[in-house]
């Protein structure tokens, strides 16, 4: 305790002791910021890599997920803690930014908390670590450009020649840690062709909403396939019309086919046989102006997102109009925009010029049920729309493969971009992580301590991917270290794939041999995010409820 004066000569006292509890307070707090943010970690740490353990995801209904996507993991959790939040939202931005790697932005974020910790307890301040850590990051991400590739993606950028081999490659390595892993190779080219297929070239863009998913329990992941045009999940709305149209003109309606019906606070009482012919006259009348604007307009094909009632289908069936009814409203938007036709939202709207128009419209069947029919648009007027039609023993399958692909064509769509590459295996980190080690070796002061444990931090990717295989991980880690200084080489990494050991006993190999890597984009987003994410856990001291009294 000390006395000093104020300015008008008042003595007051300061309580040293009180001061020292509040930074005692404010360090337990970040403390507990801390293990919140770990405990997160250490759920997806299992997932990561290619023999990474999947998790059971159970909602609220008791619907059940089986999934090793870091982003759906976190997105479906019910996270309560207000910094553990902050890594939910840290894989959603990775999943959002770039598509992929989502686990791994997570797995390395608890380790830097990891490492803040042990910083913290040998009294380091917050904030030092915080400046030390986005130094760190500085030179990692310098070094990342310095050992990336350029891939030859266009041969020609004037000419929509494009490489398919590098794509298909890192898509592979995106779909190894995922459950298509045994077929990735026809998996991967799926993702690639469909990219390249709604790809702008000029511009370098793709648009994933010409991009439809369309999944479908039964069969097998083999029967899974590209299809070029839009594939919708119903049927011709009568037996009996025609499976096939040739040269297609449909419209595309967002209005009911029957007759108007009565407002609630009226009724109609009919009591003779004349007032019922008279109505059965009336709605013939309906259904037969509805189809005379559909015929006038030169349509051959109905597209409605309501559904017909029996008579209105029967005429239709009778007109030779085939027609396809309860089309979802996402349905009903992508097929508009891929055909080029409007959405018409009443039958006296109706024009030539709104139709939409494709080469074929036809009616496929994948099994024995109606429920296997499906609806498939080819040729579409306006765009390369494409459908992946997604097969699997049950529904979840099917869903974990959507998951699967997705993240796979943003890889691919990222590559078109960025044609620049980094090594997977963990060879990138362990690079990164010499790196940043050798500039903390050069440094005198409390930064060096937050730029050394950055580079341990980057050394628990590697040490995850082998711990998940069941391999000796400082035994791997050692040994891929090794071979990178030695070699002078940034690529060797964990050959976790590979059947056979080294001589030592090791898995470390080259990856640039093996044809295993990464887009840049994607790396340099994780270690970006990764370390903004943890130095704002690091400057948080305290968590403050709106309203609370105090």
């Amino acid at each position: 305790m000390s006395m000093i004066y104020d300015e008008y000569g008042r003595p007051f006292i300061i309580l040293k002791e009180q001061a020292s509890k509040a930074r005692v307070k404010g360090l337990e707090a970040v403390k507990s910021n801390i293990l919140a943010g770990r405990s997160i970690s250490n759920i997806l740490r299992t997932s990561l890599g290619p023999k990474g353990m999947d998790k059971i995801l159970v909602s609220p209904d008791g619907d059940v997920t089986i999934t090793n996507d870091g982003a759906t993991i976190m997105d479906r959790m019910d996270v309560q803690h207000q910094v553990a939040r902050l890594l939910v939202e840290l894989s959603a931005s990775q999943d959002d930014e770039v598509g992929d790697g989502t686990t791994g932005v997570v797995v390395l974020a608890g380790a830097l908390l990891e490492q803040a910790e042990k910083l913290l307890d040998r009294g380091i301040h917050p904030v030092r670590i915080a400046e030390g850590f986005e130094k760190a990051a500085e030179i990692a991400i310098s070094h990342l450009e310095k050992i990336s590739d350029s891939v030859p993606v266009l041969n020609n950028k004037n000419t929509t020649s494009i490489n398919i081999e590098p794509l298909i490659n890192t898509a592979m390595t995106a779909l190894s840690s995922k459950i298509i892993h045994v077929d990735k190779r026809k998996m991967a080219s799926i993702a690639v062709d469909a990219v390249v297929g709604v790809a702008d070239l000029e511009r370098l863009d793709v648009n994933f909403d010409m991009i439809r998913m369309e999944g479908k329990p039964g069969g097998s992941l083999e029967d899974t396939k590209l299809v070029n045009g839009i594939v919708i999940d119903k049927e011709m709305s009568h037996a009996q019309m025609d499976k096939i149209v040739e040269d297609a003109k449909m419209c595309i309606l967002t209005c009911p086919f029957e007759p108007p019906k009565p407002k609630t606070k009226h009724k109609l009482d009919i009591s003779t046989v004349e007032g019922y012919e008279e109505l059965y006259r009336r709605e013939q009348d309906y259904f037969l102006d509805m189809i005379e604007k559909v015929k006038q307009c030169g349509a051959n094909l109905v597209i409605c997102q309501w559904g017909f009632d029996d008579e209105a289908n029967h005429l239709l069936m009778q007109n030779n109009l085939p027609a396809v009814r309860w089309v979802g409203g996402v349905e009903i938007e992508h097929i508009a925009i891929a055909t080029g036709g409007r959405i018409v939202p009443r039958f006296s709207e109706l024009e030539k010029r709104k139709l939409g128009r494709a080469g074929t419209v036809r009616e496929v069947s994948l099994g024995n049920t109606s429920r296997e029919r499906m609806i498939v648009i080819e040729d579409c007027a306006n765009s390369n729309a494409v459908t992946i039609l997604v097969r699997g023993g049950n529904i979840m399958v099917v869903d974990e493969v959507k998951r699967s692909l997705h993240d796979a064509m943003c890889v691919v769509r990222n590559l078109i971009q960025n044609d620049r590459i980094v090594y997977g295996g963990g060879a990138s980190e362990i690079s990164c992580s010499l790196a940043v080690g050798s500039y903390a070796d050069t440094m005198v002061g409390v930064d060096q301590y937050a730029i050394r444990a950055f580079a341990d931090a980057l050394d628990d990717i590697p040490l995850a991917l082998a711990e998940n295989s069941g391999l000796d991980p400082m035994k791997e880690l050692a040994a891929a270290k090794s071979r990178q200084m030695k070699d002078d080489s940034p690529f060797v990494g964990l050959g976790l794939l590979e059947k056979k050991s080294n001589e030592d006993g090791t898995y470390a190999v080259d990856m640039k041999i093996l044809g295993v890597f990464e887009t840049l984009v994607a790396k340099r987003e994780q270690i970006s995010l990764a370390t903004q994410v943890v130095k704002m856990i690091l400057k948080i001291d305290d968590v403050i409820t709106v309203g609370h009294h105090v």
